[in-house]
């Protein structure tokens, strides 16, 4: 089958680097002044994050809105996100 390495390895690996994305993101934040942390944006102009408190109109918007992106930053976290009302729009073509 080849030198594949399992999926759980390329999980991990993948998982490692969102991990370092976000101590990255944190240390971007915390190295601009108290009043100008949002904790939230992109690092390296690529990679969203968002640490701040989710709410019940971000996950909407995130998540099922049919006239934004098909991807976005997550609610909370480091990475993309799927946006389903997008891709139901989509499919439904």
């Amino acid at each position: 089958m080849g030198n594949r390495p399992p999926e759980h390895v390329l999980r991990n690996i993948w998982n490692i680097a969102l991990a370092i994305i976000g101590v990255i993101a944190v240390i971007q934040e915390l190295r601009k002044p108290k009043d100008q942390r949002t904790w939230h944006g992109k690092v390296g102009d690529l990679v969203p994050y968002d640490f701040r408190m989710p709410t019940v109109e971000r996950v909407r918007t995130t998540y099922w809105n049919p006239d934004g992106p098909m991807v976005s930053g997550k609610v909370f976290g480091v990475g993309w996100a799927p946006n389903f009302g997008t891709l139901s729009k989509l499919i439904r073509r």
